[in-house]
């Protein structure tokens, strides 16, 4: 089958930087599904994960976030069939989907929302999953608590998954919300999605919160390590700060001593990475993001599409992203 790969570092601007390539189509395993791709969207893990891979022996194919069809079951799968439109963020110690074909473990699998076309639906998977499990999982928005009024400042408001974390936290619960935007039009976004309040984290972060609703919770989503002592100084006592990404340096923990301030780690792939009991509540997840979506209560991120996939079309996407110019989700056909 054809795919795209990697198997060098290199700066996206190289040729060789992303190759278009041709390896063995995926046998499908007890647990899987062989889903025939049809779109993908890329995500800073992709372009993280290019930097990552050193000096390869062998090709890597990237890519976490795929719309397809089911083409064949493994004998333990259930609550599928072969024609089935699904969508998924995969498996990150896996082979991604960039590529014709891919096999993915079906328990983290969902219907695709019927509402959406395949680019859209593609624009969804890995950011409602960190955006869900971080928002219910690890900052519980939506278990009762000490702070009569929950308010979550949310840095980084227009990226990925900020877009859906402040669809899901307006529609699926009564918290205020204080999105981060730097630039006109990411402020603008923000807003359209439902953000109560937006403020630009390149200013005063304290001085623009005066007079605004104390946060109780906090996203860092993005430069964690730039504002972590910010978040703990304008949070309220009790809070619980949520990060997603990989700061540069070691955080200080012992600014969170006096006010008692919880710290929660998401990473989306845990679930997967693990095995963990609970693996089959991302394929829960998803379901019900279709149906948020084939409802109309949330819309799908998908901000810019590009030409079928392709080497050079995946480099478009990646020296976008590095850009750090991109709003909502990067998506691409797949139409070998």
């Amino acid at each position: 089958m054809k795919a795209v790969g990697v198997k060098q570092s290199l700066p996206i601007t190289e040729q060789e930087a992303l190759v278009d390539i041709e390896i063995p189509k995926p046998s499908v395993g007890d647990n899987e599904l062989l889903i025939k791709v049809t779109a993908v969207a890329v995500n800073p893990v992709d372009t993280k994960i290019r930097m990552r891979v050193g000096q390869a022996d062998d090709y890597k194919v990237l890519g976490w976030d795929a719309v397809g069809v089911v083409e064949n079951i493994g004998k333990h799968v259930s609550g599928f069939e072969i024609g089935d439109r699904v969508f998924y963020a995969g498996d990150i110690s896996k082979p991604g989907c960039n590529a014709e074909y891919h096999c993915v473990d079906y328990r983290i699998v969902g219907h695709a929302p019927e509402s959406l076309d395949d680019l859209a639906a593609a624009a969804l998977p890995l950011t409602s999953l960190t955006a869900w499990e971080l928002s219910f999982d690890r900052l519980q928005v939506n278990v009762p608590s000490v702070h009569a009024q929950r308010c979550v400042l949310i840095f980084g408001g227009a990226g990925g998954v900020g877009s859906i974390m402040i669809q899901l936290l307006k529609q699926l619960t009564d918290v205020t919300v204080i999105a981060t935007a730097s630039r006109e039009e990411t402020q603008a976004w923000v807003k359209q999605l439902g953000a109560d309040y937006v403020i630009n984290h390149h200013d005063d972060i304290k001085q623009q919160l005066d007079g605004l609703p104390q946060p109780t919770d906090i996203a860092l989503l993005t430069h964690s390590g730039d504002y972590f002592e910010t978040a703990t100084e304008v949070i309220a006592p009790q809070g619980r700060i949520g990060i997603i990404d990989d700061p540069d340096q070691a955080l200080d923990i012992r600014l969170l001593k006096q006010k008692s301030i919880s710290l929660h780690w998401e990473f989306m792939y845990t679930r997967s990475l693990f095995e963990t009991a609970d693996i089959s509540a991302q394929r829960d997840i998803l379901n019900q993001i279709s149906d948020l979506i084939n409802s109309g209560q949330i819309r799908s991120t998908e901000g810019t599409r590009l030409n079928a996939m392709s080497a050079s079309t995946l480099k478009q996407a990646h020296q976008l992203l590095e850009s750090g110019k991109a709003i909502g989700k990067i998506v691409l056909p797949v139409a070998y």
